[in-house]
This record gives C-alpha cells, sequence and structure tokens, in this order.
C-alpha cells in the first residue's frame, strides 16, 4: 500500500527551517560587514595621513612624563601587518621650568616595530627599537631636583625597565651631564649600531668630564644588542678613571633591558672615600687612601656591596653593606671587620688626614703637615653635614686588634646610627690591655650649627697600661685608675666644637703603688733626680688616693681639684688645658708629711703644646715644709662630692674614703691654688 505524500509534507522535509536560514544570513551579514571593515582599515592603513595624530600622540606623552612634548618630523605608521611598526621624527622634550628653557632630550627620528601577536597576549615584545641621533643634556640642581625624575614631585627612583628587544640600535647618541649636587660633569656618546652585515662592536659609552673638580673618564662596553635572548644574562664591563679614583667593573644583566636588577666585580682605588659620593649618590665618611674590592648588585630598590676586601690607609677592612632607596632617604645597613686597625687612620672619619702610599692627594700631604707642624690635635676640617641629613645609616665595626693609638688599645668596637642628621655612636667600646674605655659620641646635625655630646668612661683601668713609662725595667706606678669626660660644644669641624665645649673631666686612682723615689721628688728637677735615685731605691709607698677634676667652660679645661697622696708626700696643684689653642699650664707643689733638714721644695710648672709639653722647676720659689695639713683641709674634703660623677663605689674606697675622712677633720675647704693662667682665643 502506497502512502501519499502532500507538498506541504515535501517542503517540510526538503528546506532548512526558519531560524536556521535567518542564523545563517545574519552570520553572512556580519562577515561582509567585518570584511568590509578589514578592506576599509586596510585602504586607510594605505592612504591616512599619520600626521594628523601627531598632536594627540605628543599630548598623550606629556601627560605621562610631565614634560612638554613636541613632534616636528612625520609620523609613519605601517600597521597592516603580524610585526606593525611607526616612525617619529624630530622629537623634542623640554625641561622642567625651574631648568631653564634647554630641551631634556632631542631625537632626530624614533623606530618602533612590535609584535602583535605577543601585544594580543598581554605582553610587548620589541622587534626593533632603534634611536637616530638623539642628543639627551641631563640636569640636577644643588638642591636635588632632577630633570629625568617624571615622578611629578612624588617619590620615584624607580629602576629603568624596558620590555625584550630584539635588535636595539643607536645611532650617533650624545650624552650631557651636569650634576651640581655631586659636582659631576660629563660628556660623552653613545653607540649600538649593530646590523647583521656588519661587525658588531657591541655597546659603546665613553665621554669625559669632571668630578670633584678633576678629571673624569667614563666607558662602558656590552655584548652586542642583536638577537638578546631574555633569559641569558647580557655582559658588560665599566672603567671610570676621576682624577686619581680609579674604579673598574666587570658584570652583568640578568634579564637584559630590566636595570632594576644588575651584578658585578668591583675594585676601586683613591685617596678618600668621600670622594665616591658623585658616584654612587651615598655619603661615605672621609678616608685615607684606600684600596677595594666586592661585589655589587641591585635588586629594585636594595643594593648591596658583598665580600668587601681591601685597605684603608694601612688597616684592612672587610665585610659588607646595603643600602635601601626609594624612601625618604636612603637606609645604610653595614657589617665591618678589621683585624689589624691602624688608629690615625680613624682621624680623616672627623676631619683629620692620613696619607698612606702614592695615592694620597696634595690636600692630604699639606694638612697632615700643617697638623704635625702644630702639634695639634684636634682637626679643623668641616664635616659636611648636608651629606649627613640626606643619609639614615646603621653601621656596625669591630677590630680585633689596633695599633699605634695614644693609648695602650687592644680592640675596639663600635655601632653608629644616623637618622635625619642625627648620629650617635653607641656603645663605643675599646678595650685596653687591662680595663676598657666605653660610652658615646653624638654628633647632632639637624640644625645648622652643629652639636657635639661626649660621654666616655674608663673603667677597671690600670696606671701602668696608662703611663707606660719604664725605669730600669719597671714601672714607677701601678694600681687602678677610673676616669670619665662628659663634654658638649657646638661647631662644625672636631676643633670648633672642642673650642666651645662645656662640662667636665675628672680621673681618679683609688689606690696603687709608686716609687718611695718618685713620690719625693716634687721639687727636684725630675729627669736628673730619677736618674740618681732610682738606681739607689727601688721600695714603693702606697697611693692613698690620686684625684684630677676638671670643670670645662668655652673649650677651657680648668683643674679645680689635683692631688695625690702618698706615704712620704702630698702632691697637689692647679691649672688650665685650652682646647681651641690645644695648649695647658700646670703648676704642682709637693708637700712632705716628714721635716727634713736639707730638702728644699720647689713648684713643677708643666706647660706648652698638649702633645709636646715642657716641664721645669720654678727655681726661687720654695715651699716652706709642713704644709701637708693645709692642702689637706683645701682640697679634699670636696672630693666626695666629685668622686660619684665617675662611679659611686668610689666614694666607698677604703683608701679614698680615708683620705676624705682625713680631709674633714682637718679643716674647711677653700679654692683651691690655679696654676698659670691662659686665655682662650676665641
Amino acid at each position: 500500500m502506497t502512502t501519499a505524500t502532500t507538498p506541504e509534507a515535501g517542503d517540510r522535509q526538503g528546506a532548512e527551517p526558519p531560524v536556521k536560514r535567518s542564523r545563517h544570513r545574519a552570520l553572512a551579514w556580519t562577515g561582509g560587514v567585518i570584511l568590509a571593515l578589514a578592506i576599509v582599515v586596510a585602504i586607510l592603513a594605505a592612504i591616512w595621513d599619520w600626521n594628523a595624530l601627531r598632536g594627540p600622540v605628543a599630548a598623550m606623552a606629556s601627560g605621562r612624563i610631565h614634560r612638554k612634548v613636541s613632534i616636528d618630523g612625520d609620523l609613519r605608521v605601517h600597521l597592516w601587518s603580524w610585526e606593525p611598526s611607526a616612525t617619529i621624527e624630530k622629537i623634542r622634550v623640554a625641561n622642567p621650568d625651574w631648568a631653564g628653557k634647554a630641551d631634556l632630550a632631542d631625537i632626530d627620528r624614533l623606530t618602533v616595530q612590535i609584535r602583535l601577536k605577543a601585544l594580543l597576549g598581554g605582553h610587548l615584545d620589541l622587534m626593533l627599537l632603534r634611536v637616530d641621533r638623539p642628543r639627551v643634556a641631563l640636569f640636577r640642581d644643588a638642591q636635588g631636583r632632577a630633570t629625568w625624575d617624571f615622578s611629578d614631585g612624588k617619590t620615584s627612583g624607580a629602576p629603568l625597565r624596558l620590555p625584550p628587544i630584539r635588535k636595539f640600535i643607536i645611532d650617533g647618541g650624545q650624552l650631557d651631564y651636569r650634576d651640581v649636587e655631586r659636582k659631576l660633569i660629563f660628556s660623552g656618546t653613545l653607540d649600538a649600531n649593530e646590523r647583521p652585515d656588519q661587525a658588531s662592536h657591541g655597546f659603546q659609552m665613553t665621554g669625559q668630564g669632571a668630578l670633584n673638580a678633576q678629571p673624569f673618564h667614563l666607558q662602558v662596553s656590552g655584548g652586542p644588542l642583536l638577537n638578546i635572548d631574555r633569559t641569558r644574562p647580557y655582559l658588560f664591563n665599566a672603567d671610570i678613571r676621576a682624577g686619581q679614583t680609579y674604579v673598574t667593573a666587570q658584570g652583568a644583566v640578568p634579564k637584559p633591558f630590566d636595570l632594576g636588577q644588575f651584578y658585578m666585580s668591583v675594585t676601586a682605588r683613591g685617596p678618600d672615600l668621600a670622594d665616591l659620593y658623585g658616584l654612587t649618590g651615598v655619603a661615605m665618611p672621609n678616608t685615607p687612601p684606600y684600596s677595594l674590592r666586592g661585589r655589587l648588585s641591585r635588586d629594585v630598590h636594595l643594593w648591596k656591596l658583598e665580600s668587601i676586601a681591601g685597605k684603608v690607609g694601612s688597616s684592612d677592612l672587610s665585610g659588607q653593606l646595603s643600602v635601601r632607596t626609594g624612601g625618604k632617604r636612603p637606609f645604610l645597613s653595614a657589617d665591618l671587620h678589621s683585624q689589624n686597625l691602624d688608629f690615625p687612620d680613624l682621624g680623616a672619619l672627623f676631619g683629620g688626614t692620613r696619607t698612606h702610599g702614592k695615592v694620597a692627594s696634595p690636600s692630604q700631604v699639606a694638612a697632615a703637615r700643617k697638623m704635625q707642624a702644630e702639634a695639634r690635635i684636634f682637626p679643623d676640617a668641616t664635616l659636611n653635614f648636608t651629606r649627613i641629613r640626606g643619609l639614615d645609616a646603621d653601621v656596625t665595626f669591630a677590630a680585633a686588634a689596633i695599633r699605634n693609638a695614644p693609648i695602650a688599645l687592644r680592640s675596639g668596637s663600635v655601632r653608629v646610627t644616623m637618622a635625619a642628621g642625627l648620629l650617635r655612636a653607641e656603645p663605643l667600646d675599646l678595650d685596653l690591655p687591662q680595663g676598657r674605655i666605653q660610652g658615646y659620641i653624638q654628633l647632632d646635625g639637624r640644625k645648622d650649627n652643629a652639636i657635639t655630646d661626649l660621654d666616655l668612661r674608663l673603667v677597671n683601668a690600670s696606671l701602668e697600661t696608662l703611663i707606660p713609662v719604664k725605669f730600669q725595667g719597671a714601672a714607677p706606678f701601678a694600681g687602678a685608675v677610673a676616669a670619665r669626660a662628659k663634654l658638649h660644644g657646638s661647631g662644625d669641624s672636631v676643633h670648633d666644637a672642642m673650642a666651645d665645649a662645656d662640662g667636665e673631666v675628672m680621673v681618679v686612682a683609688p689606690g696603687g703603688e709608686i716609687r718611695k723615689s718618685v713620690a719625693e721628688l716634687a721639687g727636684v728637677d725630675l729627669i736628673k733626680g730619677l736618674g740618681l735615685l732610682f738606681a739607689r731605691d727601688q721600695t714603693t709607698t702606697p697611693i692613698r688616693c690620686a684625684v684630677l677634676h676638671f670643670t670645662g667652660r668655652s673649650g677651657v679645661l680648668s683643674a679645680d681639684r689635683l692631688i695625690v697622696d702618698t706615704g712620704p708626700v702630698l702632691i697637689d696643684g692647679g691649672g688650665v688645658i685650652n682646647l681651641d689653642t690645644e695648649t695647658l699650664g700646670f703648676t704642682v707643689k709637693g708637700h712632705p708629711k716628714k721635716f727634713q733638714l736639707v730638702r728644699v721644695l720647689a713648684p713643677i710648672t708643666v706647660k706648652g703644646p698638649i702633645l709636646k709639653p715642657q716641664v721645669s722647676v720654678q727655681k726661687g720659689q720654695a715651699i716652706v715644709q709642713g704644709g701637708a695639713a693645709l692642702a689637706l683641709a683645701t682640697v679634699l674634703s670636696p672630693v666626695a662630692a666629685l668622686l660619684p660623677f665617675i662611679d659611686p663605689g668610689l666614694a666607698k674606697d677604703a683608701n679614698c674614703a680615708a683620705l676624705v675622712a682625713q680631709g674633714k677633720a682637718q679643716g674647711t675647704p677653700v679654692k683651691a691654688q690655679a696654676g698659670p693662667a691662659l686665655t682662650p682665643r676665641r
């Protein structure tokens, strides 16, 4: 039986559904529109005058870098490609208003080619970056404002990071750099004009100028900038010479064109580490001539100098330091060590000088000779507190052995912190063969007139260590000694601060022994007397108590208490030390406790430069014997109130306590007789 098929049924079986036909029709229209737009874009790209976009492109660039950007040449774009490119001619970038009317940069031609697939994937990959005849003039003024700081006044310091570049060409580049703050002037050329059909010489930057008024030369070279592999480090070398400062480096950029990270092996030598400020921007202390090596690395805002080794002056130096930038002020952290510290090398840290080797500068030699000729202690070189205010720091330093110190120092350590111009060395520990010097030194440079404070204590020391005099193979003194110095002064040099110092200084020997012949020599020519008497008398006599107390006013230390009580003789006196003129004047008198028929005592004077005092006897000024009780009444009673300045326990010491009690019992204290006056030089 045959089933009949109606026309309507045949239409339903052989034709597409209306919904599907409409979808195909919409897709066809959409494809047609896209194709038409693509054709239109292709035609426009071929005939479009891209120069019409010079204004908007320049305005967009101006807004990004906060500098006026002008495009005075042609703008050409090759858009219809998987590797589109653009060329811009005659680009000018203006300086900010404070830097004058000169341009920051002037580029004849800039060509950029990118990979479109990488861009669609969210990555910028430069196939070509070519800069023809760029002329760049960078400037930083005395206030620290930099023309290349595009942060619009906000905290900057971010490192330069470029995307991967397959071909990087710089043809005929010129770079001028002037930094008033760092005293650096540089003019040089840039060249990285490598082509596949030519011999490649790699990247080259060379130039010359001046740093700290000394001739300056810079040469930086690197490998070819063609076919750079981002996964392989880019190697470079650098050679810098500024006067007698020499710096060489061999290093690499782990990710090419990302200057936020690099590392290098560095060697440096020169007359003064402070001279490196112009190159590093980090305030280094003044030092003697140095020769150092280490590994320098950068990780964005963190700079590290590790494996430091070498010499500063005659002292070895090792350790590591780091500088963190990107904040309000750089922060320096360091842990440094010396196995053998030559103490005079420390003098340069505070404005003094120490010449060593052929690289010592003429100014250092002249300053050192002047200080030696004048027998001066305190350097008068002005310390640069402007640099100190621009750096925060936390530095520790330890010396395992110290040589050539004014006193017998064995070792030492110190921690130095700086914050906004306030420098504090605490704790400061200097070890003696017996005893230790402890305390702090503070330099407050937050204001124009710097202020110096120091508080140093001598504890558990011995007389024979501090006075290393030998007579016939033995020390004439023995016993414990303690001291404290607390001073406050203002000035931008060590000399000025000492010349203005107020405060007090005290030395106490609470017990011990002294050669009996030495104790009895008060009033006799010391040199001749010691030569005669030591051979005859080697016995000792106890030191019951010795006290030397100074009060400081405007740089003059006045000895208001000077007494040494021994078995046979009581010695007293007075005088002053002028820290400005660095001179002293003292008169010392001896009062025998037993009458001697043939003994006539005369005052002993000590005066002249602190480093070269002259000792003499005041002839014709004999002292009547029998004055020991009067001397006790004059100077001993106030001692009890002074001893706690050094150590409260000294007031209870057996020998000093007995002496103080005796003084109280023998009379009412009066003012001590002063030595020869020295008028302060103001």
